[in-house]
């Protein structure tokens, strides 16, 4: 009896800690550590991505979610944004050339919030200074006496024609309706139209030439009249811009030698005055209500909001570099935003009504954010890049650009960008992008790839046990003894199948800290022990089983059939995994299979069906090679075999279960029977070696649970390949049961092997002369191959006598 042929040890089965590496008594005494640890190469990555300044060189950290990715770059960029200066501030301002173009004005840190108080506070003095000098005294007597004088020319000039129209006899009389011209007498009365007749005819053309010319002279003097009030208003509005800049001049030139050094704000200034001057009259106190105010409608905005400053980006506060997580990545909460508000039955808005995005807060720092929230808001990837492109934030409309709302909108001057990007996500998703999205690897130049393990020996135990106390201090849980931490280790190792690695994967690791501790409460205790961690073990997989407890269930009623005892030919037991979210169990199923005479194909029937997956499919083919390979080098391989997984109603994939397929296959070729109380998993290559698969100690425990209900005789087992005895980290009571010897666990690396075990009888190797010995499988399946093969030449040897009869 080979090796092969004993079951392995308890010891094998699961890999224990040697409490001699923890040097401690409970979680308090160790010191605390980077939550993120064994991800070397991806913290590499992100330092190297974070301190390159050239175009491009922005980062995607790449893992399955809950691997620590974004603690890991938030703890990396903290710890860089505190060796880069503050950013600037940014501001923007009305653009009184052109309203609709916002400028925007940038400013050292601190300034943008100072220089947005000052402004408002000049304009409310301003707003008090201006009307207060229009009402002294040296204007009013200044601009009456500009009215007076212009007043007295009109009259002086009618005057003066008065006087020449009397020399004349003619009198300038002044009516409702303008002015007119009427003869009169020595005595200045007016002379009615008998007396006018009574004048001699001389006269009276004397009279009606002097009025033709009078009349002329008037309509001149008229036409002038507007000319003179006009320069009048002139030298009134010269009078009233003297007085704003009286008032006005000395506030501004105050401010702007506060900002001398900066030009931008200087220019601002310089134009803000010129359009207070211009516009002193908006500085009038007003009447308040009116028809806006009647009808319901929020009366017009003040004019005031033209000079007031909109502080975008208040880095006041900073002490460093910002570092920005949006969690919400849309389009305008990445590039900000333009509201709206309604006015007298339309939408409006001006330079204040701009909101900033993430972009411009993180500006000058890191942004961080999910690439997949990112893809899923519209239009949110395609800004990031044409920002990320040209280097400046332009605030765009959306609503505009996809012409969901027709109205008048403002085009900010865009911002100059300098900033990091971060995007974590799934692999798969960033191979996606590379292969699809030509920009994509022209913008993420450095990929940051996380490791799901770490190696679990003297120094991987220290670091895990440090994390350990850092998640229970940072989440304020209990602290943890010595056999909880050695629990807790344990635990990583069967999370990652493997006893020689311990997972990375926090969040899982977060959450069975978090629920130890909820048990540990239950019971009163002070410290979590190994206990609270295994009730909280337990209670996980006891949420998340109602499925496996149904399936097992089906099992020991007999709905589904599973032998666990006797001996059938050409059925085997197979095992798969069913996976549901984070919780996997394994299933055993029965495989069967038929040989009979044929042309060497096996038909599979999962394929044929369309219920079995490529890979699947693929493993049966490679049953195919191997069959041919062994059996039919120098004759026909005259067999048509059917295989088939019984009960099954759903996909089949994957090729863990080639090794037992293949055994019924030999063991109906064979005839003779396979221990039902085994159930076989792994793959097989073309050469009859037993590969590695997935999910061993799922559907070892999976067997297990189901040989326990119906009683354990201490002949069942699993038959495992060799190469996944280093994944094992089976559960204690299959341990025990295999400690005890009522349960077994065999490691094989060929199929020989394997057969053996299940058919309890030599496999057989070829002698000098190639053959097989008679008695053992290989034997009987190659006499039964060259059974058929005689038996296929007489059905040959029969027809082409039946042929030679039909010619003859």
């Amino acid at each position: 009896m080979g090796y092969y042929r004993q079951s392995l040890l308890a010891s094998v089965l699961y890999k224990a800690c040697d409490p001699q590496e923890f040097d401690f008594s409970t979680t308090d005494e160790l010191a605390d550590i980077g939550v993120v640890i064994g991800q070397e190469r991806a913290l590499d990555a992100i330092q190297f991505g974070i301190s390159i300044v050239q175009k491009g060189y922005n980062i995607f950290a790449l893992g399955p979610s809950g691997s620590g990715k974004l603690a890991a770059v938030k703890e990396i960029v903290g710890r860089e944004a505190e060796n880069r200066p503050v950013p600037d501030d940014w501001c923007y301002v009305n653009n009184f050339g052109e309203a609709s173009k916002p400028k925007a004005l940038r400013l050292p840190a601190g300034q943008g919030r100072r220089f947005a108080r000052d402004m408002e506070q000049v304009i409310e003095e301003l707003s008090t200074v201006i009307p207060a000098t229009f009402e002294g005294e040296e204007y009013r007597g200044r601009a009456e006496e500009i009215e007076e004088e212009a007043k007295e020319r009109e009259i002086n000039a009618l005057n003066e024609l008065r006087r020449k129209s009397l020399q004349h006899g003619i009198a300038l009389i002044e009516t409702p309706t303008g002015f007119a011209f009427a003869p009169v007498d020595e005595k200045g009365e007016v002379l009615g139209p008998e007396q006018f007749q009574k004048l001699s005819e001389h006269q009276q053309e004397q009279i009606q030439e002097a009025v033709t010319d009078l009349r002329q002279q008037l309509q001149k003097l008229l036409k002038q009249f507007p000319v003179w009030r006009k320069e009048a208003k002139e030298k009134l509005k010269t009078l009233n811009r003297e007085i704003a800049e009286f008032a006005v001049n000395h506030l501004m030139d105050d401010l702007k030698a506060r900002y001398e050094a900066i030009p931008g704000v200087v220019q601002y200034l310089n134009e803000a005055q010129r359009e207070i001057i211009d516009h002193a009259e908006d500085f009038f106190p007003k009447q308040e209500g009116g028809i806006a105010t009647l009808i319901g409608h929020a009366p017009r905005p003040s004019p005031f909001l033209r000079y007031k400053v909109n502080l975008l980006v208040d880095n006041s506060e900073c002490k460093y570099a910002p570092v920005v997580f949006e969690s919400l990545p849309s389009h305008n909460n990445l590039v900000g935003r333009v509201e709206y508000q309604a006015y007298m039955g339309a939408l409006v808005t001006d330079f204040t009504m701009i909101k900033p995005g993430a972009l411009h807060i993180a500006n000058g720092g890191y942004l961080i954010l999910d690439a997949r929230k990112v893809l899923m808001q519209p239009f949110a990837w395609d800004s990031l890049k044409r920002i990320l492109q040209s280097r400046e934030i332009r605030i765009e409309s959306l609503e505009r650009a996809l012409s969901v709302i027709s109205t008048s909108s403002l085009e900010p001057e865009p911002i100059p960008l300098d900033i990091k990007i971060i995007l974590i996500g799934d692999r798969v998703l960033y191979y996606l992008l590379n292969v699809y999205d030509p920009e994509f690897r022209e913008l993420f130049k450095v990929s940051a790839d996380f490791e799901e393990t770490i190696d679990r020996d003297a120094d991987g135990n220290a670091l895990y046990a440090r994390l350990i106390a850092s998640l229970a201090r940072r989440n304020q849980l209990r602290p943890l003894d010595k056999e909880a931490v050695i629990r807790v280790v344990e635990h990583a190792a069967r999370l990652v199948e493997d006893s020689e690695k311990l997972s990375t994967h926090l969040r899982s690791l977060d959450d069975l800290l978090k629920e130890a501790d909820h048990w540990a409460a239950q019971v009163q205790r002070a410290i979590i022990t190994r206990d609270d961690v295994q009730a909280a073990i337990d209670h996980q997989i006891r949420r998340a089983d109602r499925l496996r407890e149904r399936v097992y269930e089906n099992i020991r009623r007999g709905t589904i059939f599973i032998d666990t005892e006797g001996a059938v030919v050409g059925q085997v037991n197979g095992l798969s995994v069913i996976s549901l979210g984070d919780f996997s169990f394994g299933q055993p199923s029965r495989i069967t299979a038929t040989t009979r005479l044929g042309s060497g194909k096996i038909l599979d029937i999962e394929r044929e069906s369309e219920l079995g997956g490529a890979i699947h499919s693929k493993g049966v083919m490679i049953l195919s090679g191997f069959l041919a390979h062994r059996y039919a080098k120098t004759r026909p391989f005259s067999v048509t075999a059917s295989l088939v997984f019984e009960q099954s109603y759903g996909q089949v994939e994957g090729d863990s279960a080639s090794l037992a397929e293949l055994s019924a296959i030999l063991s109906s070729l064979a005839d003779l029977p396979i221990r039902q109380s085994l159930a076989v998993t792994g793959s097989v290559n073309q050469n009859g070696q037993v590969q590695p698969i997935g999910g061993v100690n799922e559907k070892i425990e999976g067997f297990f649970d189901i040989c326990a209900s119906i009683g354990l005789s201490g002949k069942q087992g699993v038959i495992i390949p060799r190469a996944n005895v280093k994944h094992l980290m089976l559960r204690q009571d299959v341990v025990k049961a295999a400690e005890s010897g009522k349960f077994h666990v065999y490691a094989v690396d060929t199929v020989d092997q394997a057969l053996e075990l299940l058919m309890d009888k030599p496999a057989g190797e070829r002698d000098v002369t190639g053959a097989f010995p008679p008695d053992s499988i290989n034997g009987r399946i190659e006499q039964r191959l060259r059974e058929w093969i005689d038996i296929q030449k007489e059905f040959r040897s029969q027809e082409r006598a039946g042929e030679n009869q039909s010619y003859g």
